[in-house]
């Protein structure tokens, strides 16, 4: 089953459920496939882009709860972490650190960098890893371990 009819299915569960915090959240997440496939001119996205499009949507939400604790918005909190939560079932595992370390470590030496090369390499290092990690390993883990490294 794909993605997108795994949505679909999960959307239908929570409407006979009635849970509004997952339909709503669904609801959002089929709505902005919908609407990248609309703007690209109809093109049927793959599950990788869904992924793609859920993640920003987590992205975006975890962004937004900083804004929310420093207003004191607990009741904001609560729902955003609770849509996090739904989306995050649709979205493969995230590396742990160690794997992501290996990875950095893996490209930087087929790159010829090595640990403590210095913070001008960082560019050259954080490109290729991203590559190798985009949709398994947020880019603020990545950013802050690939600076460790280089450090």
């Amino acid at each position: 089953m794909t993605i997108k009819e795994q949505l679909m299915e999960d959307f239908k569960a929570a409407m006979k459920a009635h849970d509004e915090a997952a339909k709503n959240t669904i609801s959002f997440a089929r709505a902005a496939v919908k609407q990248y496939e609309i703007d690209h001119r109809g093109e049927e996205l793959d599950d990788q882009g869904i992924i793609a499009i859920l993640s920003k949507q987590v992205k975006m939400r975890k962004d937004a709860l900083a804004d929310f604790e420093k207003a004191g918005r607990t009741d904001l909190l609560d729902q955003y972490n609770n849509e996090i939560a739904i989306l995050e079932k649709y979205l493969p595992a995230k590396m742990s650190e160690e794997e992501l370390l290996k990875v950095i470590e893996e490209v930087a030496s087929g790159l010829g960098i090595s640990r403590g090369d210095g913070p001008k390499l960082m560019g050259k290092l954080m490109g290729p890893v991203m590559g190798k990690v985009k949709g398994v390993a947020d880019g603020g883990d990545v950013k802050r371990l690939v600076q460790q490294f280089l450090n």
